[in-house]
């Protein structure tokens, strides 16, 4: 749960009327859960207003992306203006699409999973609610209110026959629709990977081997282990003592310039007292008219050791000093450096002349040597790879993963104690009425009451599902994982796992672990029963669940948008601590970034949810459409506006999404099958067996079908890539325009019907693109589509092609201890020309040094040209790799 739920929660809190009474969790009143709306709604509202008065303020908190000079500006979010209301006509104007083509696959990928959610949430309302709602209302149970309409009211066994029904309907169009994405996001994958821009990536056309044999890494071995399309490559060996060095360097840099600052402000300060003193009308005094006692006296100085017998010495000569020392031990150890022997403890990046024929080596089997050059990965940039997990052993890798994995499953299993311990507090009725030494809880005010059970449960297990994907990532990364897609898609499989046992399961079900802990154990004994336990527990959870979209959708997208957090974060290290130019610069173009391992698990989660009752309590799937599309609308603002994604899964994390979703049918069927059996419902339990097995069958066809193309680019698409990449070639051959976009069957049913032209394009159109995917979502079909642009220009435009300088391939995947320099010195200017000196004398030993494009001001505060990045001397505009 987010702090969405806490506010929802503590509404109910103060909602309770007097009572101690256990209740199953949710089972609340129309009163209740429509008095859980109000603080957040509340809270929304003020977030927004906040978000729209003060948005304009800070355009590097709330709209980077249209301005900001280290996003290319073909690449920037249109804006004309900076006004109140501005971004909603941006919003309105600006497609999805956009994110295709500006930001990364990744994010338009994402936005469209929303989309995909919120639609099986409408059209599931559309299927349930004319039917299962009456049909449940007049079941002939005794409940009342919001429960009324749910199947726990349904007596009668031949209502029952409904639900089942319904279940074939609506879980054949989950599962469709699942199938339908899944044959799209083929069918774009394969056109964007060989379209131009992307094909021509030096990353499109590299793959990282690891556990490479020594053989493999010498160059005059490349065509015998990759074949002849290798054209280059970069081997990885290890260089942890060199990484030091130069981490160590940079870390003496940035201390060099905390240090020059400083004897800059101090100085500037000095020359403005004794300029009033003596009225100098321009308000300005030279240094070198300094008394020699002052400069001394400004000068920053420090121990250089730990011992009291060492004195202080002069920070700044000190640590040009180092700096130099540091630099001659980095160029010794870089010459010193060699290959060796391995022992397999290495890795090697081979670029090959197009994208298929990386692609086709990343398949095939390049050694006989067990465990050598494997796993391999494509499509992998620099600036993602973990060097430090590239060089390890394969033996010791394989025991590492499975070291990483058995932590992250334990780690799962044991969350449930301290889940655990949280229910306990939410059931403190049935505590205090059960437990004789906990008695006196009877006594506690009721608001103390309210807030133990309804606002501290959920704000601890807020804390501590916030911690899950860190914990899970900093996993991964210390046990060897090479890349950070890598690490981020493995986050994915797990939080998903963890999301939906702990966050949903553990949560709906055993949340009252007080009162059903003895019958949990018993039903243990005999897993059959536990369908059974779904059961009972999934319909009186029901009612927490319609709370529990609105309040997450309502804050959290009121939140998304004002981002608090980052802003007063921003504003505090601004103020406080960031005193160098390089410091203002970092702070202010670090741009927010997204991760996808979180976000994916979390939102599917929510679609599993809405799913699993969606014939149990309906009524969740119109609360789940609604909390999804306020999260919709925030995240496309973000993703237009603000987010600068660090991470590229090429679509991998979409198709791990949507082979997620099929948990919420499973858990629906199970669900039914246990009611049913629960009711002695025999013909409605043989129906919802019956598609239990159907949707096994679907899942594992649906699985070993569409798994290889998700993988790997077919060997006809590959050959096609190698010939679009001569440009001579046609962007389509006569065979492939004739055939690119063919009239489906239902497209060709309207044609024969004489449709109106109006009615086609808006009606029949769509849904023959729907329940067609075979002719909409094709090769060919997203190959036109990708090419008609965002309605702003083609997409395999030549501009849109990348170029690189020689010099940028030979380093492009070295590792960056064997490159590096040693980064410029950057200052402020400064009116009494400290800064000027101080980078004469930084030169004068070798040191780069710079004072442009930062200053300091009338109140000794420095400041940096925002508006002018070509005059920052730190900043380089970035390689599309």
């Amino acid at each position: 749960m987010e702090f969405q739920s806490i506010m929802g929660s503590f509404g109910q809190a103060l909602g309770r009327q007097g009572t101690m009474e256990a209740k199953p969790k949710g089972s609340a009143s129309l009163a209740a859960v429509v008095s859980a709306f109000v603080p957040t709604w509340a809270t929304g509202l003020i977030f927004v207003a906040i978000f729209i008065a003060i948005q304009r303020r800070y355009p590097n908190i709330y709209s980077p992306r249209t301005y900001m000079g280290t996003i290319p500006e073909k690449d920037r979010t249109p804006s004309s203006s900076r006004s109140y209301f501005s971004w909603v006509h941006i919003m309105r104007k600006v497609p999805d699409k956009f994110m295709l083509y500006h930001q990364s696959l990744d994010a338009y990928l994402y936005l469209r999973f929303l989309r995909t959610i919120i639609f099986i949430c409408f059209v599931g309302c559309c299927i349930t609610w004319p039917i299962l709602m009456p049909v449940n209302a007049t079941g002939g149970g005794s409940s009342t209110e919001l429960d009324k309409i749910g199947i726990g009211n349904v007596r009668k066994k031949g209502h029952f026959y409904a639900h089942a029904i319904i279940a074939w309907v609506f879980f054949s169009f989950v599962m469709f629709t699942v199938a339908r994405e899944r044959l799209w996001l083929i069918g774009l994958r394969q056109a964007w990977t060989i379209s131009k821009p992307v094909a021509k990536r030096l990353s499109s056309r590299t793959v990282l081997f690891l556990s490479a044999p020594r053989d493999a890494l010498e160059e005059e071995n490349m065509h015998r282990f990759f074949g002849d399309g290798a054209v280059r490559i970069w081997t990885v060996t290890k260089t942890e003592g060199l990484e030091s060095l130069v981490s160590s360097r940079k870390s003496k840099v940035e201390q060099l310039e905390a240090a020059e600052m400083s004897l800059i402000r101090h100085a500037y300060k000095e020359g403005r007292k004794r300029a009033k003193k003596i009225h100098l009308q321009d308000g300005n005094f030279d240094y070198e008219a300094l008394p020699d006692a002052v400069k001394k006296s400004i000068r920053p100085r420090h121990k250089p050791h730990v011992s009291p017998l060492n004195g202080k010495v002069d920070s700044i000569e000190w640590l040009r000093e180092k700096i130099k020392e540091e630099e001659a031990e980095i160029e010794d150890a870089r010459k010193s450096h060699e290959i060796g022997d391995t022992n397999g403890a290495a890795a090697v990046f081979v670029e090959f002349n197009t994208c298929a024929e990386a692609q086709r080596a990343c398949q095939q089997v390049a050694t006989s040597n067990l465990l050598a050059l494997s796993p391999r990965y494509t499509n992998v940039t620099p600036n993602e790879v973990i060097w430090k997990n590239l060089t390890i052993p394969p033996a010791r890798r394989i025991s590492e993963d499975g070291t990483a994995h058995a932590i992250v499953i334990a780690t799962i299993v044991f969350w449930s104690i301290p889940s655990g311990l949280i229910g306990l507090i939410s059931n403190i009725g049935y505590l205090a009425d059960n437990f004789e030494w906990l008695s006196f809880l009877r006594n506690l005010p009721e608001p103390v009451i309210g807030l133990l059970s309804g606002l501290v449960p959920p704000l601890a297990t807020s804390y501590l599902s916030k911690l899950v994907p860190t914990i899970f990532r900093n996993i991964f990364k210390a046990f060897g994982s090479p890349t950070n897609t890598a690490t981020e898609l493995k986050v994915q499989r797990w939080y998903y796992v963890f999301q939906v046992t702990q966050v949903f399961l553990v949560t709906a079900v055993f949340s009252g672990a007080a009162a059903v802990s003895k019958e949990l154990m018993d039903r243990l004994k005999d897993p059959t029963s536990i369908p059974e336990l779904l059961a009972r527990q999934l319909p009186k959870a029901s009612n927490f669940y319609l709370t529990y979209f609105i309040i997450q959708g309502t804050t959290s997208a009121a939140d998304n948008l004002l981002n608090y957090s980052d802003l007063l974060s921003y504003l505090f290290y601004d103020y406080f601590f960031d005193k160098t130019p390089r410091q203002k610069f970092t702070r202010y173009t670090s741009m927010k970034g997204i991760a996808w391992g979180k976000l994916f698990p979390k939102f599917a989660n929510f679609a599993i949810i809405a799913i699993a009752y969606s014939c149990i309590a309906p009524l969740v799937l119109g609360f789940a459409f609604i909390g999804l599309s306020l999260y919709y609308f925030s995240y496309r603002y973000n993703l237009l506006f603000v987010i600068q994604p660090k991470i590229d899964t090429k679509g991998q994390a979409y198709t791990l999404a949507l082979q997620h979703l099929l948990t919420g049918v499973y858990i629906a069927e199970l669900s039914l099958l246990g009611l049913f059996s629960l009711r002695r419902a025999t013909g409605p339990s043989i129906i919802l067996a019956i598609l239990f097995i159907a949707t096994i069958l679907y899942n594992a066809l649906l699985n070993k079908y569409l798994a290889p193309l998700e993988s790997f680019l077919p060997a006809d698409l590959a050959a096609l890539s190698e010939r679009d990449g001569d440009e001579s070639a046609p962007l389509l051959s006569s065979a492939e325009e004739g055939r690119a976009q063919p009239a489906s069957h239902i497209q060709r049913l309207g044609q024969q019907a004489h449709v109106p032209p109006s009615v086609a394009r808006h009606v029949v159109d769509p849904v023959a693109r729907f329940f067609e995917p075979r002719f909409s979502a094709s090769y060919q079909a997203m190959r036109s589509w990708l090419q008609d642009g965002d309605g702003d220009g083609a997409f395999d435009s030549a501009e849109d092609v990348p170029e690189y300088e020689e010099d940028q391939l030979r380093k492009a995947y070295l590792n960056p201890a064997l490159t590096s320099q040693t980064p410029l010195v950057w200052l402020a200017r400064d009116p009494m020309g400290v800064s000027g000196r101080e980078v004469e004398e930084n030169e004068q030993i070798g040191l780069k040094a710079s004072d442009q494009g930062a200053w300091l001001d009338e109140k000794g505060r420095v400041k940096w040209a925002v508006d002018t990045f070509a005059d920052v001397p730190v900043w380089k505009q970035g390689v599309k790799y």
